[in-house]
């Protein structure tokens, strides 16, 4: 069988493109060492973060200790990455879905095994990529000419996939002591990759974005996209060499499953959304969730959405949530930077047991004022968004991961080009705005979501019809195809 750097689903690499991927494994095995002889236990433990809300158990590599063993019957590996908050999110939804099948979700993050050349090389990607997000809101420049065309084109191309396969490699060894039986659904494209060079006989990549790229690619895995237009794209490998075209995608390694959402979003969609409509027509408070992502970028809109909203904060129109996820500093920088924020403020920061009680109460309670949350830990972080998003009206976001959750949606200006087609989708299925380029833009579909009452309404509709249509299905569908696989 050809190298998987070599020929990508039949599309055979020039030779400098080999070249390249080889001196980029060689780059990286110099830097951190390669482990491939090396033999490391992996052992299980329960999450102390999200174990007991969805059975999560954590898969700890290089470890020893107390250990719960695998369940080779019922496990499902979830591998991911912590890279931002995007892949964490979908890691959760495809947790929530398994536990709710009666399945035990194994959560297996290849960026937290410091001891590993696996982790020491995503580290090193993931600070690049981090450090390019937060430049590219800073400088329109940087933006215009680095950022925006290698999210949108750089990492479109085969020949960024054959790079990956080969730095892959590197990553495989935290898989030797995983019994290989057990099936992978990952929700970035290395631990599928890894997987796959490692010997895992069952491996599904949910791939997140709706803007086809080779760098979501993993060959010998199961392709699952949210979108029909993804399929497609994905099908034909759409732009990937250029104007070629390229031999497509086997009928079998791709498969359409739709939104990859929470159970206990998916399941409560139609309560919410008459809540909604509820709060609406009784002139209630309009509640907004602000959510800052894991690069921390985009606070200057944020501040902007805030001073907006503050006299319809004073008059009892409007509520805010704000989740800052780990960036305390960002809530401080708010506060300073907006005169009058700090007397509507409550902050629930660091305490687990009321951020859930806060967003309990508020499916059926009132909430007035601002609401700030901030966890240090990256679970609390993350999940705190989706525990507001049951009890909000309006969350307000980039078009990234949280696109495609079913929760009505104002979309504030990208990071990366490839976040627009999210947008896109969002809006063409109705269950959010377009895209807001700029503050002029999102604060005039502020006024329109806060003022009128059709925009609301008819988002929570097209909600209700995308369910009954199965649209957010797509967790459910990724773990039975994993399961089926067995």
């Amino acid at each position: 069988m050809e190298e998987k750097s070599k020929v990508i689903f039949g599309n055979p690499m020039p030779d400098k493109v080999y070249r390249k991927a080889v001196k980029s494994k060689k780059k990286y095995a110099k830097k951190f060492g390669d482990d491939a002889g090396a033999d490391y236990p992996a052992i299980v433990k329960k999450n102390e973060y999200i174990g007991d809300m969805l059975d999560v158990h954590d898969i700890r590599v290089g470890e020893t200790g107390e250990n719960v063993g695998f369940d080779t019957e019922k496990g499902i590996i979830v591998g991911n990455i912590r890279m931002g908050f995007g892949h964490y999110r979908i890691s959760m939804a495809i947790a929530s879905a398994a536990h709710s099948m009666g399945y035990v979700p194994y959560w297996m993050d290849l960026n937290s095994y410091p001891q590993t050349t696996c982790t020491k090389v995503i580290g090193a990607q993931n600070d690049l990529y981090s450090l390019g997000s937060r430049l590219s809101q800073k400088s329109r420049l940087f933006n215009r000419l680095v950022w925006e065309p290698m999210n949108y084109e750089g990492f479109r191309k085969l020949s960024y996939n054959a790079a990956d396969q080969k730095n892959a490699e590197l990553m495989a060894p935290v898989y030797a002591n995983v019994p290989k039986e057990i099936p992978v659904v990952a929700t970035h494209v290395w631990p599928a990759q890894a997987a796959i060079h490692a010997g895992m006989k069952h491996v599904v990549n949910a791939i997140p974005d709706n803007w086809p790229m080779a760098l979501h690619l993993s060959e010998g895995s199961i392709h699952t996209v949210q979108t029909h237009y993804a399929y497609q794209g994905y099908r034909i490998l759409n732009g990937m060499q250029g104007a070629d075209v390229l031999r497509p995608m086997p009928e079998d390694d791709l498969i359409y499953t739709g939104h990859y959402i929470d159970h206990e979003l998916v399941s409560n969609i139609e309560a919410d959304c008459e809540t909604r409509r509820a709060r609406k027509r009784e002139k209630k408070p309009m509640r907004f969730l602000l959510t800052i992502g894991g690069a921390g970028a985009q606070r200057e809109i944020f501040a902007s959405i805030i001073k907006h909203l503050l006299p319809a904060i004073r008059d009892g129109r409007a509520a805010l949530y704000v989740n800052v996820g780990d960036y305390r500093n960002v809530w401080e920088e708010l506060l300073g930077e907006i005169p009058g924020m700090k007397k509507f403020a409550t902050e629930h920061f660091n305490n687990w047991k009321d951020t859930t009680e806060f967003a309990a109460q508020a499916l059926t309670g009132e909430v007035s004022g601002i609401h700030g949350f901030w966890h240090e830990n990256i679970f609390e972080a993350v999940y705190c968004t989706n525990l507001l998003m049951r009890s909000c009206d309006v969350l307000v976001t980039k078009p990234s991961e949280l696109a495609f959750y079913p929760v009505p949606k104002l979309f504030i200006k990208r990071v990366g080009g490839h976040e627009q087609w999210g947008a896109i989708h969002s809006a063409e299925i109705g269950d959010g705005t377009l895209e807001c380029r700029d503050i002029p833009h999102t604060v005039q579909m502020l006024d329109l979501f806060l003022n009128e009452d059709a925009l609301l309404n008819d988002m929570c509709d097209c909600i209700e019809k995308n369910k009954a249509a199965g649209i957010y299905d797509g967790a459910y569908r990724v773990v039975e195809l994993a399961m089926e696989k067995r």
